[in-house]
């Protein structure tokens, strides 16, 4: 035991690490992990014998080009007077080969320093770390360093799950995390009503943590997804010709891939043997902007998606024409010094808008910064109360953290910090692939996506630059609905035709609008009309009906003339003048009272419509009753004893129709004054007009008004119908009897018809039943006489009439 303490405990790796690595020295280390190599072969393992190394292979000159603008920001805060003033940073940067395995093997190195097989374990002095552009890559290095307390800033991780605290405390990043990202996406498709869509993820978190975020954000839109592939991660051929089986037999065209560049090269190798066209490919942040890609598929013209924010490296193409092929390591493609750079590597010397290399860019200044101002601390001025500062010869990596939890400055026009989640501002640049006459593909950016702004407002689109529409169903047209269809997708739906009363003045409208209480909906059903107001009006039927009313008032004065002039003929007097004038006046009225049911109604045309022709026609039939009573007394009143003549005098016979008309001027006047009929729209039997029409008010007092005119008419029948075998030439009695019946039939044949159904026709039926009524009683009471006064004056005799000629 006692030697034992003399013995110096060494740690040494149990494997080389053959790793990439440009490294300086300095007073304060950072490290940075990127991905010079798309992808990774690993060695067959039979656990027979100690397993070769892992190969890299597709060198990546874009992400190359990222390591050398982390180069470019030390060596520049480095010769800066006002930034880290007396001290220099220095920096490892390893190759991950875009496999969280390699870069959790290259994180190990960095935190070992420069030269691991000869230094011993944990000896380095690693202040922070710039790493990495894959999400899954990103989580293994960051629980890797969180045990050391070693902050980490992602130049392109966006997975939401590294927002997560108390998972992942040290970790930082200046790309907005894909929880944005898909909102904009979702946002994208919403505003060019793509609604079918397919979407293709790598099989690591990014694609994963992706895809819950599309779907969250599309659950209560109308846009689904027609499939969902993942790119698996072992790579096999098989999978990938399945997965472009179904990419080629789906009706959807727009095609959503969240991948990262090294992952999509041999999925999209295959994609061009299969001759599928007319994809819409949506690209996210991780390729968006990957010049490689866009010069190798001439498919991908018209890409679009949203790319991180762009910035300004300044002297960054001349510091990548400058670097020499000696800092290279062995491992990278040698040169020979006779390529031409903008032509053979453009992925590499693409400058123009930088937006990766930019962030990078901005990851090493932000630790410049918050290590500035940690050298210039004054005791209780940190971020926290009771601070004390750093030793400068002794910094740990928390309390660097803890200075760029609060880091805020300005780079390029742009204000750089970290809300509590260690996420920056939300900012995308909407990019799409247009190939220009030059036969090149440009990166052109046509709107943008601000997280800061008010929800509805993020999305600017400047030009719209899609062609392709992808649904399940052909949109439906105003005028119509989606109808879902069973067992599929929201999006595959059919299109209905409004129901008659609403309408859709939408494209895909989800239901139909019903059109307020006054409207109707046109022959389209895409906008709401006034309803059709129905009366019977001054048109072709009411001018008619006019006309004939008119004629009929005055075939009945005429009457009334030519028994006036010959009121001294025993036709005339027969069966007493008096009422015969009574009848065609009340007649003339019954005509005339016709009238009043044509044209819209009011208050005061409702109310005498009814009472008009009530009244009218009981003073008629009174008066034909009292006829008749005096044409059954004139025969009866011969017989011997018999004086009933002297009980129908021309007093008694007033008498009588007056009463007779007095019973319906009070129901009338009961009816007016308790429930009086009134102008009222209907807009429930015809929906799609509005009734004007009058409203009895009291359907008793409608149906006594009519009932008493049938009790009239009928007891007049009654007696004309005993008469009707007198003695005589002219016996009235027939003609009355005639009358009655005629009149009894018309008054019958109205009440099923005014019953079934309102509107003008039925106010026609009304109209008709008082006009036929009026002729059936003005032809057969007066018709007869008028031919023997007008044709037949021989026969106008008192000789004749009581059948008292001789032949």
């Amino acid at each position: 035991m006692g030697n034992s303490a003399a013995v110096t405990l060494n740690c040494s790796p149990q494997d080389d690490f053959e790793l990439p690595v440009f490294m300086t020295s300095g007073d304060f280390t950072i490290g940075g992990i990127f991905p010079l190599h798309y992808r990774v072969e690993l060695p067959p393992t039979d656990y027979m014998k100690r397993p070769l190394a892992a190969l890299c292979r597709g060198f990546d000159p874009r992400a190359f080009r990222w390591a050398l603008s982390m180069k470019l920001a030390v060596e520049e805060i480095n010769n800066r007077k006002d930034l880290l003033s007396n001290y220099t940073l220095s920096y490892r940067i390893f190759d991950s080969c875009s496999t969280p395995v390699t870069a959790q093997k290259a994180i190990l190195a960095v935190l070992n320093g420069g030269d691991v097989v000869q230094r011993s374990m944990c000896s380095g002095s690693l202040l922070g770390l710039i790493g990495e552009s894959g999400s899954s890559q990103s989580i293994v290095l960051s629980r890797t360093v969180q045990p050391f307390r070693i902050p980490m800033i992602s130049y392109f991780s966006t997975c939401s799950c590294l927002s997560n605290r108390k998972q992942f405390p040290t970790f930082f990043r200046v790309v907005p995390n894909d929880d944005y990202q898909v909102k904009a996406i979702a946002q994208l498709l919403k505003r060019f009503d793509w609604t079918w869509v397919g979407v293709v993820t790598e099989d690591h978190d990014y694609g994963r943590f992706a895809l819950q975020g599309l779907k969250r954000e599309i659950e209560n839109s109308n846009i689904c997804l027609a499939y969902h592939e993942m790119i698996p991660k072992d790579y096999t051929q098989e999978r990938v010709l399945k997965i472009l089986k179904v990419m080629k037999q789906s009706t959807a065209k727009v095609i959503v891939v969240f991948s990262v560049e090294g992952e999509l090269y041999p999925f999209l190798r295959e994609f061009v043997t299969q001759n599928i066209t007319g994809i819409q490919w949506i690209a996210s942040e991780a390729w968006v902007t990957a010049s490689m890609l866009a010069q190798t598929y001439p498919f991908l013209d018209g890409t679009i998606g949203f790319a991180i924010r762009q910035g300004h490296i300044p002297g960054l193409q001349n510091y990548l024409k400058t670097m020499t092929p000696e800092i290279l390591n062995t491992h990278l493609p040698s040169c020979t010094g006779k390529e031409p750079l903008r032509q053979e590597h453009s992925a590499f010397m693409n400058t123009s808008s930088p937006r990766v290399t930019y962030n990078v860019y901005k990851a090493v200044y932000a630790f410049a910064h918050s290590l500035h101002n940690l050298i210039h601390c004054k005791p209780g001025n940190g971020p926290f109360e009771n601070f004390s500062c750093a030793n400068l010869n002794n910094v740990f990596p928390w309390q660097l953290q803890n200075y760029l939890e609060d880091v805020s400055f300005s780079i390029g026009g742009e204000n750089v910090k970290f809300d509590n989640n260690g996420d920056s501002v939300p900012y995308y640049d909407l990019i799409n692939w247009q190939r220009h006459t030059s036969g090149d593909i440009k990166f052109v950016k046509v709107g943008l996506y601000d997280g800061a702004q008010h929800s509805g407002r993020e999305l600017v689109i400047e030009k719209q630059a899609i062609m392709c529409v992808s649904v399940c169903s052909n949109s439906c047209a105003p005028g119509f609905r989606t109808a879902a269809r069973r067992g599929q997708p929201l999006c595959c739906f059919d299109c209905v035709p409004c129901e008659s009363g609403k309408i859709s003045n939408q494209t895909d409208s989800i239901d139909c609008m019903p059109c307020p209480e006054d409207y109707w909906s046109n022959a389209n059903g895409t906008a709401c009309v006034p309803k059709v107001v129905e009366f019977l009006s001054h048109d072709a039927m009411g001018i008619t009906l006019t006309v004939i009313a008119v004629v009929g008032a005055f075939l009945t004065i005429t009457v009334l003339v030519i028994f006036l002039y010959n009121r001294g003929t025993p036709i005339v007097r027969v069966n007493n003048s008096e009422l015969s004038f009574f009848i065609l006046m009340s007649l003339t009225l019954c005509f005339l009272c016709a009238l009043v049911f044509i044209g819209e109604p009011t208050s005061w045309s409702c109310m005498l419509r009814h009472t008009a022709f009530s009244i009218t026609f009981s003073l008629c039939i009174s008066c034909i009753l009292g006829k008749t009573l005096v044409v059954l007394a004139a025969f009866t009143a011969t017989r011997p004893g018999n004086n009933i003549m002297k009980w129908l005098g021309p007093t008694q016979q007033r008498i009588i129709i007056f009463c007779c008309t007095l019973v319906q001027v009070i129901i009338c006047t009961a009816w007016l004054t308790i429930s009086p009929p009134f102008p009222y729209r209907n807009t429930k039997y015809k929906q799609s007009k509005i009734i004007l029409d009058c409203s009895v008010g009291s359907d008793l007092a409608f149906w006594c008004v009519l009932g008493y005119i049938g009790l009239l008419a009928c007891v007049c029948f009654f007696l004309a119908f005993l008469a009707r075998k007198l003695p005589g030439n002219f016996n009235e009695a027939k003609y009355i009897t005639f009358s009655m019946l005629i009149f009894c039939a018309v008054w019958l044949a109205f009440v099923p018809a005014y019953v079934s159904q309102p509107g003008k026709f039925t106010t026609a039926v009304e109209i008709f039943a008082i006009l036929s009524s009026s002729f059936g009683l003005l032809l057969c009471l007066f018709a007869p006489k008028c031919y023997i006064i007008l044709l037949k004056p021989e026969k106008n005799t008192k000789q004749h009439l009581m059948g008292k000629v001789i032949k």
